[in-house]
C-alpha cells in the first residue's frame, strides 16, 4: 500500500481587490491601478452597478474619465495594486502620497467592500465544492487540505490544484495562485513562487533548493525585528538560519522563539488545516485626513471615537459574539502607536459601554501629540448565545468563593474562642 504523502495548499487571490475592479472596468487591464484610500467625490462620479446587477455590466467609462494617483490628497494606504502598478514598487500598506510620486499616472479607485465580501464567498465556495478541508484566513487566502481529495496526490498535487484554478475562474472570473506542500508554513511560501496564476509544487526534498536560499523574511511569523536581530548575528537567508545550532537560537531568542525559529528553518511545521475557527479580535480604527490634536480637535475626535465604538459594537452584533476587553490604538503624527487595554466585569456588544471602556484607556495614554490615526479593539470574545451561562457560572463561582471565604473565617473565630481569645 503506497502511504500518502501531507499535501496542503495554500491559495492566494491575485491582486484581489483590483481584480475585482477590473472585471467591472475591464478596459483598465494592462494598467497601473490602486485600490485604497478614501472615498472622493471624483469615485462617486463613476457609475457603479447597481444592487443585484452584476460589477462588469456597468456603463462604459474612457480611461481618461478616471482619477489618477497624482491628483489624490490626503492619508490613506494602499489596500491592493495591480501587476502593472507594482512595476512601479507600489504595494499593499503604502501610503498613497509616497505611491503617487512612484507612479502618477496610475488610476486610483476606491475599495468596494460589499463586491469582496461577494466574490470572496463565490470563490470560497468552488474550493468547498471540490475540497472541502478549507480554512479560511481572510477575504483572499485559504488553505486546503488536498492529502485524501481524489486526485490530490497526483502529481504533489498539482492536478487537483489547476482543477480548482479552473473552478475558481468559472465561478468568478479571477486568478489565483496556488502552492502545494508537506504543511502550511512551505504551502504558503510556495504561493509566491510562481505569481499570478502559478501553481508551485513543494517536497521535503526540495528545502535545500526551494526554500533555503530564500531571507529569512520570507518565513511567515517573522518580523523586522526579528530579521534586524537575524541580520546582526550574521543570518540573511533561510539556509543560514538552519545552519545555526538550536542551542545558539534559543540562547539569542528564547526558548520558545529559538527552538519555533530551527524548527521553521528545517520546514517542519504540524498544524493542522482547521476548518472552523473562532475570531481571537475584531476592531475598527481609522485614519484621519489630516493630524487631529486631543485638545484643538475635541469635537470632531469625539464624534469619531463614539461612531468607531459604535460600528464596533455593531460588528459583534452582527457576528453574534460579546466582549469583555476593549481596547484602543492610537498612532501619533510621529509614527509611533500606543494601545491600552480595559476589561469590564461583563461581555458586552453594546456601543455605549465599549465607548465606556474605551474612555478609560484613553486616560491613560499622552494626548499631547497629534493623532493620524484612532482604533478601537474587541478582545476575549465569546459566542452571544453563551453570554449568559458564563456570567451564571462566574456568579456561581464568586459566591462559592465568598463562602468558602466565610466559612473559613468562621473556623478562625471558633478555634480564637476555644484558645481563650477571639483573633
Amino acid at each position: 500500500m503506497t502511504t500518502r504523502l501531507r499535501r496542503i495548499a495554500h491559495l492566494d487571490m491575485d491582486a484581489f481587490f483590483a481584480s475585482i475592479e477590473l472585471l467591472r472596468y475591464p478596459q483598465l487591464k494592462g494598467l497601473p491601478v490602486v485600490i485604497g484610500g478614501g472615498r472622493r467625490k471624483a469615485d462617486d462620479a463613476l457609475p457603479r452597478a447597481q444592487p443585484g446587477q452584476p460589477a462588469r455590466e456597468s456603463r462604459f467609462v474612457p480611461v481618461a474619465d478616471f482619477p489618477l494617483l497624482k491628483d489624490y490628497v490626503g492619508r490613506g494606504v494602499i489596500t491592493t495594486a495591480t501587476y502593472a502598478a507594482r512595476q512601479f514598487g507600489i504595494g499593499s500598506a503604502m501610503g498613497m502620497m509616497r505611491a503617487a510620486r512612484l507612479c502618477p499616472q496610475a488610476i486610483v479607485l476606491p475599495v468596494d467592500f460589499e463586491e469582496v465580501r461577494k466574490y470572496s464567498r463565490l470563490f470560497k465556495s468552488a474550493i468547498t465544492e471540490i475540497a472541502p478541508l478549507l480554512e479560511d484566513r481572510g477575504v483572499d487566502e485559504v488553505y486546503i487540505d488536498l492529502t485524501d481529495v481524489p486526485g490530490g496526490q497526483r502529481a504533489g498535487g498539482r492536478v487537483l490544484a489547476r482543477l480548482i484554478q479552473k473552478a475558481i475562474f468559472g465561478a468568478t472570473g479571477l486568478t489565483c495562485s496556488v502552492g502545494v506542500a508537506p504543511n502550511k508554513l512551505l504551502a504558503k511560501m510556495a504561493s509566491e513562487f510562481n505569481k499570478p496564476n502559478g501553481i508551485s509544487i513543494v517536497y521535503e526534498a526540495d528545502l535545500p533548493t526551494h526554500i533555503w536560499p530564500l531571507k529569512c523574511r520570507k518565513i511567515n511569523g517573522i518580523g523586522p525585528k526579528a530579521d534586524e536581530k537575524l541580520a546582526r548575528l550574521g543570518i540573511q537567508t533561510i539556509g543560514e538560519l538552519a545552519a545555526q545550532d538550536r542551542a545558539f537560537l534559543v540562547a539569542h531568542f528564547g526558548k520558545s522563539t529559538g527552538a519555533w525559529l530551527h524548527e521553521v528553518a528545517w520546514g517542519r511545521d504540524e498544524r493542522p488545516v482547521v476548518t472552523e475557527s473562532e475570531p481571537v479580535s475584531m476592531s475598527r480604527e481609522t485614519t484621519f485626513e489630516r493630524d487631529l490634536h486631543a485638545v484643538r480637535d475635541k469635537a470632531a475626535l469625539s464624534a469619531i471615537f463614539t461612531d468607531l465604538c459604535n460600528k464596533l459594537g455593531e460588528d459583534l452584533s452582527t457576528k453574534g459574539y460579546a466582549a469583555k476587553t476593549i481596547g484602543i490604538k492610537l498612532r501619533y503624527d510621529d509614527f509611533k502607536i500606543a494601545t491600552r487595554d480595559q476589561t469590564g466585569q461583563t461581555f458586552t456588544a453594546d456601543g455605549s459601554t465599549i465607548r465606556l471602556l474605551a474612555g478609560q484607556c484613553l486616560k491613560r495614554v499622552s494626548l499631547d501629540k497629534k493623532l493620524r490615526l484612532l482604533g478601537v479593539r474587541a478582545s476575549g470574545l465569546v459566542k452571544a448565545a453563551d453570554v449568559a451561562e458564563l456570567q451564571n457560572s462566574q456568579q456561581k463561582r464568586l459566591l462559592r468563593q465568598c463562602t468558602q471565604g466565610l466559612i473559613a473565617i468562621e473556623n478562625v473565630a471558633v478555634a480564637g474562642v476555644i484558645g481563650g481569645q477571639l483573633f
